[in-house]
């Protein structure tokens, strides 16, 4: 751990490329949002980021450095405030031209975690003896380009597969990830699991809302259907779904309707 600390160190030490730079001005609106406190962490965090993790073109595709920077950006948005441990149970991003074909299962216990059905857009694979066991995280490139592009809407992949992934350090892709102590936990659960049954409810009643539904297929998807809209829609969320805002924000470390970050405790 030792060792991998100060490789950690080594690494956010490096100057950030001016190139890398121009991508996040140029191709993430989000960067603009950020104190310029929080822009200087993420670039450390990506800096990191990419020196730990792997990328993989598929069907033909070939990785760029706009591919690898624009990815770890929003991967990276959120450790912001946090202690990062980086995505653990994460080595490898592959990242297809757009949406791809597989097969699985949408949610297995330290199975798959995927979204949609045979076409897909993204998916986060966890070790079948372990959910700790590194796997990958699978990604449609012009999804990726889109959610960057349009972080208004609620939707975007990166994030999504990513709170899967911090969803999996807890030791389960269950919805419950590793919070800052024990105590916080019957909170969560009682917040969350009301939110998610309301959600549920919401679509038998054909009443739109600020949440994706694809958020009511099981308590993980809820969890990254949640943090999709408390980046990307965070004033509507917090006006609709209060304590749900509050448990998000204590748990990243932002206040994103805010506009100010959350002090660290």
């Amino acid at each position: 751990m030792l060792f991998r600390r100060r490789r950690r160190q080594r690494a956010a030490r490096r100057p950030f490329p001016a190139a890398w730079l121009a991508i996040l001005e140029g191709r993430f609106p989000y960067w603009a949002r950020l104190l310029p406190a929080q822009r200087d962490e993420l670039q450390r965090h990506i800096r990191v980021f990419l020196a730990e993790k792997a990328f993989e073109g598929c069907a033909g595709l070939e990785i760029t450095d706009e591919m690898r920077v624009l990815i770890a950006a929003q991967a990276c948005l959120l450790l912001l405030g946090r202690e990062a441990r980086y995505y653990p149970t994460v080595s490898t991003i592959l990242v297809y031209p757009s949406a791809y074909i597989a097969q699985g299962r949408r949610v297995g216990p330290g199975g798959v975690v995927s979204e949609g059905g045979g076409a897909r857009l993204g998916e986060m694979a966890v070790g079948v003896t372990s959910p700790l066991a590194a796997g990958p995280i699978v990604l449609a490139w012009d999804s990726v380009v889109a959610g960057a592009r349009d972080m208004h809407d609620g939707r975007n992949v990166v994030l999504h597969e990513f709170a899967h992934a911090l969803d999996a350090e807890a030791g389960g892709v269950d919805g419950a990830p590793l919070l800052a102590d024990r105590s916080r936990y019957a909170a969560w659960a009682r917040v969350l699991g009301a939110e998610y049954h309301r959600l549920i409810r919401d679509i038998q009643l054909q009443s739109p809302g600020v949440l994706d539904p694809y958020g009511a297929t099981s308590p993980a998807e809820f969890f990254a259907v949640t943090t999709e809209a408390f980046f990307e829609r965070p004033h509507a969320l917090r006006a609709r779904h209060p304590e749900l805002y509050r448990q998000l924000a204590d748990f990243y470390r932002q206040d994103p309707a805010g506009g100010e970050p959350e002090p660290r405790p």
